[in-house]
């Protein structure tokens, strides 16, 4: 035992004015009243230890901390008492303290151990508790005692404490539990005892600043404090740090995956004590129960190095498989030994400068859901008892990964919802309200049907962004490469027939002069472009390679197949070179919507659906319908309404942005159709996608796709133009929302003075369409 003064808080505790003494009269009275009733040989131990106390003739005398050093007897007595009797003092860290001071006065050789290096060596040990929350934990003890024992007020306060310090040594957190018991504490008023208002107390209690406004109706100096407290120190080090993990685990968000996986490995070095050691975790997600890697680097990185990012999917999926189907530990403790040599998958991890490794198998509900590297570099190793350290950890870690796992099977279904299916937010409530239906029919043992899934009373909206002319360039583009083809080859035979004269070769150049006269005149339809191509693989092709072969590798015969190859391949020339062009529009332009479409969501939910052709088109859906409690209103039609209009000239301004970088310059022309009347539509199963219902619904649909290359009445121009926007309609009262909009669009701008009010030619089973054209500026 020792009798030094130690103080818990590193010097670092606040000023406290407490009249507070060391007395042993609540001991001394414990001992009379155990001694009494106890019937046992512990009794002869309390009489002794009464007949010392006695002799010294200290029961209601208070002793300074100064002067307690002069009573070593007693307080080996108190030792003996308080103890358990079969405990080993090396093994125990228990102490004496000051009352509510953090100074020990007596103790275990082993407690002074442990906390010297918090109290002596400053450049060993860092107390991380600041001196206003140490001072604030004290204050909450204090007053929660002299409630408790003055006014029977009782609160919420552990007597638990937590101390966490960084070992300068190991760089690691090293975390401590103090327990004070109180037992032979006692405190009394000095005068008559302050009568606060109970409810006003747990007011303040509940406050921040509650303890310093418990100081003024409940000063500190009201009272007395005699006795001493017994402290137990443990180091929870091991605990804390896999609680530390377990609360990774709760409260980890997307916004800070990164700061919660170093949190993890952090406190995984705790564990083991060491921060040379590394550590990766390698979570096992699967699509369709065959493993895939899933991208997500929680440590070093090193597992996703070797076995994700340097493997073809095929690769992976094929070793994961073999490992996780008899998932074993590996430990090495140096893989540059002999034996590691001859191991050939340690040979990445070799060139990774990778020293010691082990590999745990991580399970969770008996499953593997993923390995838990631990490893070193350079010149550091670790024995395998270090590993066996972890073994607290791995039920922590084991949750972690299942928490990913389900994160990353979540991303994937909603990715399905988003990008491939019909089942946005903003109708998935309805899905889900029908799989309940049906759920409920199937475990109640009723007939399964499945029902509809519609909304009625909808408003549609109808957008369309085509690519001006597309058919006619591609045509052209076709044309244009077939005709260059053909003046390679041409030359190729003509080249040939100067060394390797044959009437079967004039016979070539021939039909490739009489092509050429055909593509001059574009007179060429899809069949002849059919018989072209044929014309290249089966007559012309297999004649120069056979030729190649018999004249070796002539350089003219070697440069006109690699031409072949890149036209086979469309990876040059015209159409290729289009194809760039629609390529960069479709992608600014479809970008722009998937942009778009969340925000649309914020005012009212709405259903958003793109389709591609060689343009971008897209339906939107929005009604009381989609929302039963959330009242509709007319005012989000117009919102989406003013929304459609600066979208068709952004994107107009967008695609016209792109002219200077375009291989092809292309234009596209805006298109919207006004429907002012809701429409019901339905989930149609066989199809997976929305469509409309009823005869009058349909005639909707049927207008859509009639409208796209209408032309003015008694005109041969097409209605949409380049850089312009047009809103189709039957009736003026359709567009009275649209005309304020643009109004206040061209003032703003955007749109420029030119509005023109058009009417269209007929079509089939349509009469009467009428239309508003308008430019956009700044193109």
């Amino acid at each position: 035992m020792k009798q030094d003064i130690l103080d818990l808080s590193g010097e670092k505790a606040l000023p406290l004015q407490l009249d507070a003494a060391i007395s042993f009269r609540l001991f001394t009275d414990y001992l009379h009243k155990r001694a009494g009733e106890e019937r046992t040989a512990k009794a002869g131990i309390y009489r002794n230890a009464l007949e010392l106390f006695d002799k010294y003739q200290l029961c209601s005398k208070d002793i300074a901390l100064t002067e307690v050093h002069k009573y070593s007897e007693l307080l080996e007595q108190l030792y003996v008492c308080l103890s358990p009797p079969l405990a080993d003092e090396n093994e125990m860290a228990w102490g004496l303290s000051f009352p509510f001071h953090p100074l020990i006065f007596y103790g275990t050789e082993t407690l002074y151990q442990l906390m010297s290096n918090r109290v002596v060596d400053h450049e060993k040990y860092i107390v991380s508790k600041t001196p206003e929350e140490f001072h604030k934990s004290r204050l909450q003890m204090i007053y929660s005692f002299i409630l408790q024992r003055l006014y029977n007020f009782r609160m919420s306060v552990k007597t638990e404490q937590y101390h966490a310090g960084i070992n300068r040594e190991t760089g690691l957190l090293q975390y401590f539990q103090v327990h004070i018991n109180a037992d032979f504490l006692q405190v009394e008023p000095i005068g008559p005892l302050p009568t606060p208002d109970s409810g006003e107390i747990s007011l303040m209690l509940a406050e921040d600043e509650g303890y310093d406004l418990l100081q003024k109706i409940l000063p500190l100096t009201a009272f007395r404090f005699r006795g001493f407290c017994i402290v137990s120190i443990s180091d929870v080090t091991v605990q804390k740090a896999v609680e530390n993990i377990e609360n990774v685990r709760l409260n980890r968000t997307p916004d800070n995956d990164e700061s919660s996986y170093l949190n993890v490995i952090q406190s995984l070095k705790t564990i083991v004590g060491n921060k040379q050691i590394e550590f990766d975790l390698f979570p096992l997600v699967k699509i369709n129960n065959e493993p895939v890697y899933g991208y997500k680097k929680a440590g070093t990185g090193i597992l996703f190095e070797v076995w994700g990012e340097r493997l073809s999917p095929e690769v992976f999926r094929k070793q994961a498989k073999g490992y996780f189907s008899n998932p074993n530990s590996f430990f090495s403790h140096d893989l540059f030994g002999p034996k590691e040599m001859e191991v050939a998958f340690l040979e990445h991890f070799r060139k990774l400068k990778v020293r010691s490794l082990a590999l745990l198998p991580v399970f969770y509900n008996a499953n593997p859901v993923g390995v838990l590297a631990m490893h070193t570099w350079g010149d550091e190793t670790f024995e395998e008892t270090t590993v066996s350290l972890l073994e607290p950890a791995l039920p922590a870690i084991a949750q972690l990964f299942e928490v990913y796992i389900d994160e990353f099977n979540l991303e994937i279904e909603n990715i399905i919802k988003e990008k491939f299916t019909s089942i946005q937010p903003s109708v998935q409530w309805k899905f889900n309200e029908v799989a309940w239906h049906y759920l409920h029919d199937r475990k109640k043992g009723l007939p399964e049907t499945a029902e509809t899934i519609h909304f009625n009373g909808v408003y549609p909206l109808y957008g369309a962004v085509d690519i001006r002319n597309s058919t006619i360039e591609r045509n052209k583009a076709i044309v244009t490469d077939l005709d260059t083809h053909l003046d390679h080859l041409m030359k190729t035979l003509q080249s040939l027939q100067e060394d390797h004269h044959s009437v079967l070769q004039e016979e070539m150049i021939y039909k490739c002069g009489k092509w050429k006269e055909a593509l001059g005149v574009q007179q060429l339809n899809g069949n002849d472009e059919n018989r072209l191509v044929t014309f290249f693989k089966e007559e012309t092709t297999p004649y120069l390679k056979h030729m190649s072969k018999q004249n070796g590798n002539s350089q003219i015969l070697e440069e006109y197949l690699s031409v072949l190859d890149k036209f086979n391949n469309n990876l040059y020339g015209s159409k290729h070179a289009l194809e760039m062009s629609m390529q960069m529009i479709n992608t600014v332009v479809n970008n722009y919507f998937e942009t778009e479409k969340d925000q649309l969501q914020t005012s009212y939910p709405c259903y958003f659906e793109k389709f591609r052709s060689d343009g971008v088109e897209y339906d939107i859906y929005i009604g009381q319908s989609f929302a039963p409690e959330q009242a509709f209103n007319h005012f989000h039609l117009k919102n989406l309404r003013l929304w459609q209009l600066s979208s068709m000239a952004a994107v107009a301004q967008l695609t016209a942005s792109l002219l200077p970088d375009m291989p092809v310059p292309l234009r596209t022309t805006q298109l919207i159709f006004v429907h002012n009347h809701t429409i019901d539509i339905s989930f149609r199963a066989d199809e997976r996608k929305f469509d409309v219902e009823g005869a009058y619904n349909i005639r909707y649909q049927m207008i859509k796709k009639r409208i796209d290359k209408v032309h003015l009445r008694n005109t041969e121009e097409r209605l949409t133009q380049p850089d312009k926007i047009v809103l189709i309609y039957f009736d003026n009262k359709d567009i009275e929302d649209y005309l304020p909009f643009i109004h206040y669009l061209q003032e703003k701008g955007t749109l420029n003075n030119d509005l023109e009010e058009l009417e269209l030619e007929d079509l089939q089973g349509l009469s009467g369409l009428r239309a508003l054209r308008v430019g956009v500026a700044d193109l």
